[in-house]
C-alpha cells in the first residue's frame, strides 16, 4: 500500500511498563495517534477526545476480579466492537459480523473541508508463561490520508499486520497475521450536506480451526472504532439532527457502531465524530472524579475499587501477575486517598429549585425508644425490613447495622439512618453519603 495513503502504527499493551511508550487511556493522558502528523489531526480539544476514545478502546480489556483464573477473564473479554474474519462470519451465517459500517452527515459550508479518518482496534496477543496463557493486546491503527469533501469520492485501503513472536526469559508473546480493508464513499446529497459511508472489513485468512474460539479471537479485530475529523466542516448529530437533516440522518445505516459528536460541548465543537461500538450520547465525557481505568463493562469506580480492596492477599498476588494494567488497578485501589474516594462516590451536578425540600435534612433527634430500649447514634441494631420496598431490603434482612442518626419526618415518624457493620465503605456512610446509608422506621430495627 502507498505510504502516502495510510499510515500504520502499533503498540503492545505489554509495553505500557514504559509510560512514555504506551499511554493507556484515561489516567495516562492522551494516546498519541497523530504523533506523526499533528497538522492533519488537530482537534480543538484533543485531550478530551483522546480520553473518550481510549476508554472505548480498552472497554472490556480485563474484568473484575482481575485474575486470569476467573472464568470472566477467560471467556468474556474483548466483547465490544468485534470484527471477525469473513470466512468465519460466513460459516456463522452472518451471526458474527465481519464488517463495521459508519454512515453520517457533515456540512461543508466552508467548501474546503477535508475528511480525516482513523480506524483503531485491539488485536489479541498471546503471552505464554510456562503452561499459562494470557491474552494481552496490541493497539492497531490505520490512518487514511485527508479526503476533500467538495467532490464525491470512492476509495479502498487495504492493510496488513504481520505475525510476530518474541521471547524474554520465561515469557513468550505471539500474534497472528491479520488483514483488513477500509472502504470510503462520500457524496453530496444536497449542498452543503455530504454523506459519508465508511466500512471496516476483516479479510484475514484463518490459520486455526474454525471451531476453536481462542484461535478465531487471535485474528479478530476487537474494540474497533473510528474517529472522523473534518477541519472546516460541521458534523450533524444523528441523535438530534438539524431540522433540514432529519430525513437524511434517519436514512444513515450504521452496523455495529454509532457515531456521536465529541469535543467540548460548551465551545460548540462539531468537527469531530467518534463512531463507537458502545452506546454513547453526543459529547460524552469521562467523569472528572474517575481516578483511572477499571476496564470492567459498565464500570462503577467506587464499587470496583472497594472490591479490589477486599481481595485476599493470595488473590492480589495473582492479580499482580496478570499484566501491567491489572497491577496499576491494584496499586491505585490500595493507595486511594479518602478525598478521592468521596469524589468517586458521586457528585450532585445540578439541584433544581423544586427539589430543595427533598435535599433539606430531616429533624434530628438525640434518641428514640424501640421495644423499651433507648437507641441513639452509635448503637447497634438488627435490620428487619417489613415493607420490602426493593431488593436491597431482602439482601440486608437480619444484618447488623450501626445507627448514624435518629431523625423525625414531617409527620413525626421516627426513622433510623443506619450503616451496615460489615460494609467496606462504612466510613463513607457515616459521613452521610448515599448508597452506604439506609433508612428504616422504628418497627424495622431490633436493638442488639
Amino acid at each position: 500500500m502507498d505510504a502516502s495513503e495510510a499510515r500504520h502504527s502499533e503498540r503492545s499493551a505489554a509495553e505500557s511498563r514504559n509510560p512514555a511508550a504506551s499511554p493507556i487511556g484515561i489516567a495516562a493522558g492522551s494516546l498519541d495517534f497523530a504523533r506523526d502528523d499533528h497538522k492533519t489531526l488537530s482537534f480543538m480539544n484533543r485531550e478530551l477526545v483522546d480520553k473518550i476514545v481510549n476508554a472505548v478502546l480498552y472497554e472490556g480489556y480485563i474484568l473484575y476480579p482481575y485474575r486470569a483464573s476467573s472464568k470472566k477473564n477467560q471467556r468474556e473479554r474483548f466483547t465490544f466492537g468485534r470484527i471477525y474474519p469473513q470466512e468465519y462470519s460466513n460459516a456463522q451465517k452472518g451471526r458474527e459480523p465481519c464488517l463495521m459500517q459508519t454512515e453520517c452527515l457533515v456540512r461543508n459550508e466552508s467548501h474546503d473541508a477535508a475528511l480525516e479518518i482513523t480506524v483503531r482496534f485491539l488485536q489479541p496477543l498471546a503471552r505464554k508463561t510456562g503452561g499459562e496463557v494470557w491474552l494481552e493486546a496490541i493497539e492497531r491503527e490505520v490512518k487514511l490520508a485527508p479526503v476533500p469533501l467538495n467532490a464525491s469520492v470512492t476509495q479502498m485501503h487495504e492493510f496488513t499486520f504481520p505475525a510476530a513472536r518474541s521471547a524474554d526469559k520465561e515469557v513468550t508473546r505471539s500474534n497472528e497475521m491479520i488483514c483488513g480493508r477500509i472502504e470510503l464513499e462520500t457524496h453530496a446529497i444536497e449542498q452543503p450536506i455530504v454523506k459519508i459511508t465508511a466500512r471496516v472489513l476483516n479479510e484475514t485468512s484463518l490459520t486455526g480451526e474454525m471451531d476453536n474460539q481462542d484461535a478465531v479471537l487471535m485474528q479478530t479485530f476487537a474494540s474497533t472504532h473510528m474517529i472522523l475529523h473534518a477541519p472546516g466542516g460541521k458534523f450533524v448529530s444523528l441523535l438530534d439532527p438539524d431540522p433540514d437533516c432529519i430525513e437524511p440522518a434517519g436514512a444513515c445505516r450504521n452496523i455495529g457502531t454509532w457515531p456521536v459528536l465529541v469535543g467540548d460541548k460548551e465551545k460548540h465543537e462539531d468537527d469531530t465524530m467518534l463512531s463507537s461500538p458502545i452506546i454513547l450520547y453526543d459529547y460524552p465525557r469521562i467523569a472528572p472524579e474517575s481516578a483511572g481505568e477499571l476496564f470492567d463493562n459498565t464500570e462503577i469506580d467506587e464499587l470496583l475499587t472497594l472490591r479490589v480492596q477486599t481481595l485476599t492477599d493470595t488473590e492480589k498476588i495473582e492479580m499482580q501477575r496478570v499484566d501491567e494494567h491489572a497491577r496499576q488497578i491494584l496499586e491505585r485501589a490500595e493507595n486511594v486517598r479518602p478525598e478521592q474516594f468521596l469524589k468517586m462516590h458521586g457528585t450532585l451536578r445540578e439541584v433544581r429549585k423544586t427539589n430543595e425540600e427533598f435535599f433539606n435534612p430531616a429533624q434530628r433527634r438525640d434518641s428514640a425508644v424501640v421495644n423499651g430500649v433507648t437507641l441513639k447514634a452509635g448503637d447497634r441494631v438488627r435490620i428487619r425490613p417489613k415493607r420490602r420496598a426493593d431488593v436491597m431490603d431482602i439482601a440486608i434482612e437480619g444484618k447488623i447495622a450501626i445507627i448514624e442518626a435518629v431523625e423525625e419526618d414531617m409527620d413525626k415518624n421516627v426513622h433510623f439512618a443506619v450503616v451496615l457493620e460489615d460494609d467496606p465503605g462504612r466510613d463513607i456512610g457515616m459521613m452521610r453519603y448515599i448508597a452506604h446509608r439506609f433508612f428504616y422506621s422504628a418497627d424495622e430495627v431490633e436493638p442488639v
